[in-house]
């Protein structure tokens, strides 16, 4: 059984879960991080010397880093769709996980923290608002994508579309690229999918 540690509502720990389930891998997850605490206790620690969630332990081998740990799980356990093989082939799959890291994480933060979890008369509404126009510039450019072809991975869902898909649900929650005709279509596949609809589709806390 492999075991993970984060906090289900968390978009990094989505990833992890969605990809776990995607797999069929039996799993245990302990709650950690937010309001559940724990990420400075010793133990967990020897895990993750950052102190960052999530993380897994699978018989032995621990692996941390959202993409990283999606990466593993997919290559380890999943089908040949959801990490093809070879590496021409999951190229641009393996771009789209790096650009949600490296371009949506930033604003996708600042909405979530500034509309979510701040007050309304505590919150950066300048920051906010530039947050949510470059959010809706980056769903963009995914729109350009999913005009062409029906999942970032390609025809079918792959680990380009796990972080995506993540970070998609937050945004569309908060009113964020329901614009976008084939972004909601990707979106709309996304959710017939038992795993993210339990585990990645659910209310933003």
């Amino acid at each position: 059984m492999i075991r993970i540690w984060g906090r289900a509502n968390s978009t990094n720990v989505k990833k992890v879960l969605w990809c776990a389930e995607e797999c069929g891998l039996d799993y245990q997850l302990t709650e950690l991080g937010g309001k559940f605490g724990g990420l400075d206790d010793p133990g967990f620690r020897k895990l993750n010397p950052l102190g960052l969630v999530p993380v897994i332990d699978d018989d032995g081998l621990i692996v941390t880093e959202s993409n990283a740990i999606v990466r593993y799980l997919a290559a380890e356990y999943g089908e040949k769709d959801l990490f093809p093989p070879l590496a021409r082939k999951r190229a641009r799959a393996d771009a789209w996980m790096d650009w949600i890291q490296t371009s949506m994480m930033g604003p996708l933060f600042t909405l979530i923290v500034g509309m979510v979890r701040t007050p309304p008369e505590e919150r950066d509404h300048d920051a906010i608002k530039a947050a949510r126009t470059r959010a809706r510039q980056l769903m963009g450019q995914m729109e350009e994508l999913l005009q062409r072809q029906k999942f970032l991975s390609g025809e079918r869902l792959g680990i380009g579309d796990i972080p995506a898909g993540c970070a998609s649900h937050a945004l569309i929650s908060l009113g964020i690229g329901e614009d976008l005709p084939a972004v909601m279509d990707w979106y709309r596949r996304l959710c017939g999918r038992p795993a993210y609809r339990d585990l990645v589709a659910i209310p933003l806390t």
